[in-house]
């Protein structure tokens, strides 16, 4: 029976990993016994310099998941393969040693925090900003004013930012990409 399985690689070998696996998997005739190799991405914007910058980021740095029909000869195939440190789970909780697989609800949310290959993402702003620190606001009504960053709020993409108007502190909620940082 097919099951995902996490292996934990280097970090920074994920990509790596995943293709040695998929070399080895052919040269050792193991197609029909392993499925799939993902290394679980998701597009996420940056604002660098007040530029939005769209990258690709890794869900579950330094692992890659595998979904395979455990048997000797795959469990070998993968615990052998140059950059893999081992099985998620192997240690005391697997049967005799083996792995445990993921549970269909964990997969699941690993999937859907990941962007599925060739699907459209909705990248998701990631801050770049820190509580106290001074910003100018570079568009909107407020564009040219100096504030200083009081909340931020990455999950809506959104700052709250006290800006001088008539000399008094005023909060003004903003998006990532209406400031940029002072240098």
């Amino acid at each position: 029976m097919f099951r995902w399985y996490v292996v934990n690689t280097y970090s920074g070998h994920e990509n790596k990993v995943k293709a040695n696996l998929e070399h080895r998997r052919v040269s050792m005739k193991q197609e029909p016994f392993i499925r799939r190799i993902v290394v679980p991405t998701e597009q996420v914007v940056e604002t660098k310099d007040g530029q939005k910058v769209q990258v690709e980021k890794r869900v579950l740095p330094g692992y890659v998941l595998v979904q395979m029909d455990m048997n000797d000869d795959t469990w070998h195939l993968v615990k052998g393969t140059p950059g893999v440190t081992g099985f998620v789970g192997a240690a005391g909780g697997g049967v005799g040693g083996r792995p445990v697989p993921l549970s269909a609800g964990e997969v699941e949310r690993i999937f859907q925090s990941a962007t599925p290959a060739g699907a459209e993402a909705k990248p998701k702003a990631k801050a770049e900003f820190t509580l106290g620190e001074a910003v100018k606001v570079v568009s909107g009504p407020l564009s040219d004013f100096d504030g200083e960053i009081i909340e931020i709020n990455p999950e809506a993409g959104r700052l709250k930012v006290h800006v001088s108007i008539f000399e008094r502190q005023v909060p003004v909620e903003l998006t990532f990409d209406q400031v940029k940082k002072l240098d």
